[in-house]
């Protein structure tokens, strides 16, 4: 009797278990005609169709299967107007029902077994109360004489006093909730009394630092359930490209920060060093694969990648070697330079500046960029500037080189061939053209600019030089 029990009871648990893993979201809307309910979440910058239900017997679409929900902030798509309505999944509430109406649907939303969502549109709904008061407050300041004006802004601050209030007392009444945590993320932080107070300049700065250093205060980035909302990735957005200076150095301490408060949410910290990566390895301003070379080596190339496969791991810390050495900042590769059967090294190319331009005579872009190149040379040429332009062919295509620069009447150019190829591998030369701008020690202070801009960076860099040399 003990071994049946024993095993009854087992099953029993097993049932029981079973039966809460998974999702299942019912979703009744009065009015709607349509066959089809679409769900979808937010991730980064966008929204994904995760699923679509159809329509049953009693009216519902049921959105269900065996693996729970990631928490976050879900939609409900009506189409075909693509009308839509969010709601919250927690990782304690994966199975309830939703009823709401065809006609504004965010508007008329119900929530059974769903705490979580009753404590969110309770939220909603108040500050929605509030929105008609502070519309018209609004309004009649436009129109209104000093001394009204004045009332009307007393008004507003005791409105605007009224919902911190209240969205303080809701955190923390709340707390632990997914809804508290949205609200929380959402609420401004605001900056102390003293900085206020200042003015100028001095106010700009002191309120710049003391916000970049308090953005994330209301909003952990190491709570996974954020990870799936529409401002969690507008907030971090907005720290690495308006908050901080876009330099290199500048965006790799930013990001830094952003993972060491990520750590505890892996899927958040795991989603945003591919998503950087990518995003600045494809990077169209100049110096800015910096950052690439940086996430490779700190993320991928020490381990903290646990999600990388070996490949991957190689292959971007590969690419991350490649170009780690063509850097701004760093003294170019040395390279041979065989001209009118004389050889010397890149390095004993005394000039002021030097354009290293890599090209082909048959190479397309080349052939575009050719007019600008041509007037660039023209206008530095007395400057202090050599282009030193390498015909990226064998020793046998080196005749069709000559003739292209014939052609073009470009002799006048500082023309070179690399007998030993090592250009190849040294400025990792897949594509051309390539170009660096060099100073006189050789250091790359500009690279792969557009052609038809090289003009005006070359002025920049010239006028920057004359500027640091007034200084020391």
């Amino acid at each position: 009797m003990k071994h049946w029990s024993v095993l009854i009871f087992a099953s029993l648990i097993k049932t029981l278990v079973f039966a809460q893993v998974g999702h299942q979201i019912t979703v009744k809307i009065e009015g709607f005609t349509e066959k089809n309910l679409l769900l979808g979440y937010y991730l980064a910058d966008k929204q994904y169709v995760l699923d679509t239900a159809e329509v049953n017997a009693k009216g519902e679409f049921i959105f269900s299967g065996e693996k729970p929900l990631d928490p976050g902030m879900y939609i409900a798509v009506l189409p075909p107007k693509n009308d839509f309505f969010q709601f919250l999944v927690s990782k304690e509430e994966q199975k309830f029902s939703i009823n709401t109406k065809a006609d504004r649907p965010g508007e008329n939303l119900k929530f059974v077994g769903s705490k979580d969502n009753a404590l969110f549109y309770d939220y909603v709904n108040y500050l929605g109360s509030l929105r008609p008061q502070a519309e018209k407050i609004s309004k009649d300041s436009e129109t209104a004489d000093e001394a009204t004006k004045a009332k009307l802004n007393t008004q507003m601050d005791a409105l605007n006093k009224q919902v911190a209030d209240y969205q303080n007392s809701f955190v923390q009444k709340n707390a632990g909730t997914l809804a508290a945590a949205i609200v929380k993320a959402n609420i401004n932080v605001d900056p102390p009394a003293e900085i206020n107070q200042l003015s100028g300049e001095e106010k700009q700065v002191k309120l710049w630092t003391w916000t970049r250093e308090h953005f994330f205060d209301n909003m952990p980035l190491g709570d996974n359930r954020l990870l799936r909302t529409p401002f969690y990735f507008q907030r971090i957005d907005y720290y690495i490209n308006k908050l901080t200076v876009q330099a290199p150095d500048s965006i790799i301490q930013a990001l830094d920060r952003i993972y060491k408060l990520m750590e505890p949410a892996e899927e958040a910290y795991k989603f945003y060093v591919i998503h950087y990566l990518n995003y600045y390895a494809a990077s169209k301003y100049v110096g800015f694969d910096a950052v690439y070379v940086h996430l490779a080596e700190n993320y991928y190339g020490s381990g903290k990648a646990k999600w990388a496969n070996e490949e991957s791991i190689k292959k971007i810390t590969e690419q991350a070697r490649k170009l780690k050495p063509l850097l701004i900042g760093k003294t170019a590769p040395d390279i041979y330079l065989e001209r009118d059967g004389q050889t010397k090294m890149l390095s004993q190319i005394q000039s002021p500046w030097t354009l290293l331009y890599f090209w082909r005579y048959d190479c397309g872009h080349c052939k575009e960029s050719m007019p600008a190149m041509k007037k660039f040379f023209e206008t530095f040429k007395d400057k202090g500037v050599t282009l030193v332009a390498i015909c990226v062919k064998n020793q046998n295509e080196q005749g069709e080189c000559k003739k292209f620069i014939d052609e073009q009447g470009i002799g006048a150019w500082y023309h070179a061939f690399d007998p030993t190829g090592r250009y190849y591998a040294n400025y990792n030369v897949e594509t051309t053209p390539q170009m660096y701008i060099l100073d006189e020690n050789k250091k790359i202070v500009s690279k792969q600019v557009p052609s038809e801009d090289l003009n005006e960076v070359m002025d920049k860099i010239i006028e920057m030089r004359k500027k640091e040399g007034v200084r020391e």
